[in-house]
């Protein structure tokens, strides 16, 4: 069972590089996301207010940038597949989720707003410190809750060893990204916009 799962693992990695992952600023963007949130990880037993709010706005954006405006969205000509094609047997969330889960990030401090007890659970904020550290409790369980959701969603979905490698491979992947791109902000600095090797690993696969 854990060679099977550990298999598993390992496809869901090689699948997300190699149809998520062409763009040398993307990967550039991982890189600094892994290092953050590596960080954030650290830091979520110290201060887990701190933690969340560099999880979501250093880790976060700078990963979903990468996806959202330096991916390629056209053709894929290395693993012949089309963008809708990768987008609909994505296991995790792919572009249209994560503008949903984005959107709740983004517009949950209002929540604040317009009830700064959220519904009794905090005591009134008086300063914009007070703000920042109530926001990120809420950002915390926006990105907890995000995770299960889709672990236990896969669960119906496909099978619940796909959800549970799936919310192995999205804790882990930091450090796991930290490994495969640590080399790409110089490639980018080369001028290498394109990663020329991922059509060589794909055909060895």
């Amino acid at each position: 069972m854990i060679k099977n799962f550990l298999q598993e693992l390992r496809t869901q990695r090689w699948d997300d590089h190699r149809y998520y992952h062409h763009s040398r600023i993307n990967q550039s963007l991982h890189f600094v996301s892994a290092i953050s949130f590596m960080f954030a990880y650290v830091w979520l037993f110290i201060d887990p207010a701190v933690s969340a709010l560099v999880g979501w706005l250093v880790s976060m954006t700078s990963r979903q940038a990468g996806h959202f405006f330096f991916e390629p969205k056209g053709y894929d000509h290395v693993n012949h597949a089309t963008h809708e094609h990768k987008e609909e047997i994505k296991v995790g969330y792919n572009l249209q989720r994560k503008v949903v889960l984005m959107t709740i990030w983004a517009l949950s401090p209002l929540v604040l707003v317009l009830d700064p007890t959220l519904f009794g659970l905090f005591t009134p904020w008086a300063s914009f410190a007070d703000f920042a550290r109530q926001v990120a409790k809420i950002w915390l369980a926006v990105g907890i809750g995000g995770l299960l959701f889709r672990t236990v969603h896969l669960f119906f979905i496909r099978d619940v060893e796909t959800g549970l490698v799936w919310m192995t491979k999205i804790i882990t992947d930091p450090f796991n990204d930290f490994k495969l791109y640590y080399k790409a902000p110089l490639a980018l600095l080369k001028g290498e916009l394109i990663d020329p090797g991922l059509e060589k690993h794909v055909k060895h696969a």
